[in-house]
């Protein structure tokens, strides 16, 4: 390329610099920027979940949005809520609370209490007494690299208490949810 051609070329440049097609393409450019790092945000350190039905209800509602750790999250805890797949659910991922571990015995008694390893659990977060207690036999050992997940509204939530869910694998956990971004009105940490 001559002198003359790069001399044309650099002032094409210099008279798009001022132009809205060069503003509209730095917005471009700062949009792909944007959504690259979102995916791999999503992909690698965390992601955002909706909540679909009221199974976690009253501590998540149908339609809020809570962020999910990934990296990091390898080890459940009684208590955390968790996103989790199963095949029962292929195409939605469920949010429950870990209620046992592999290993704990899960005993629900015939009032709705649950048990931990023969000790009552105090859960304030659950909407109402139990009253259905699934179809598995009581008192039920977590299978090792399991959970047992049950929903805060422990009536109307299909979890482990049901033999077509049961245990979760721990590697069909997604991960956990830990903070409440929608609706406005009712932002942060999730307990």
């Amino acid at each position: 390329m001559g002198k003359r051609e790069m001399g044309r070329q650099d002032k094409s440049l210099d008279s798009i610099s001022d132009s809205p097609v060069r503003e509209l393409f730095f917005w471009a450019q700062a949009l792909v920027f944007a959504l690259v790092l979102l995916v791999c945000v999503n992909a690698f350190f965390g992601r955002i979940s909706g909540v679909k039905g009221d199974s976690m209800y009253s501590t998540l509602h149908n339609g809020d949005q809570v962020l999910v750790q990934l990296m990091g999250y390898h080890t459940p805890s009684r208590g955390d809520i968790v996103v989790v797949m199963t095949s029962y659910y292929p195409t939605d991922p469920l949010i429950k609370r870990v209620i046992g571990v592999g290993g704990d015995v899960i005993n629900i008694d015939a009032d709705g209490t649950v048990s931990v390893n023969g000790e009552k659990q105090y859960e304030p977060y659950i909407y109402e007494t139990v009253h259905n207690l699934g179809n598995i036999q009581y008192p039920y050992t977590v299978p090792d690299d399991c959970i047992f997940v049950m929903g805060d509204n422990r009536n109307h939530s299909s979890d482990s208490r049901f033999s077509q869910i049961g245990p979760i694998p721990l590697d069909e956990v997604i991960g956990r949810a830990f903070f409440r971004i929608w609706p406005l009105t009712r932002v942060g940490n999730l307990s």
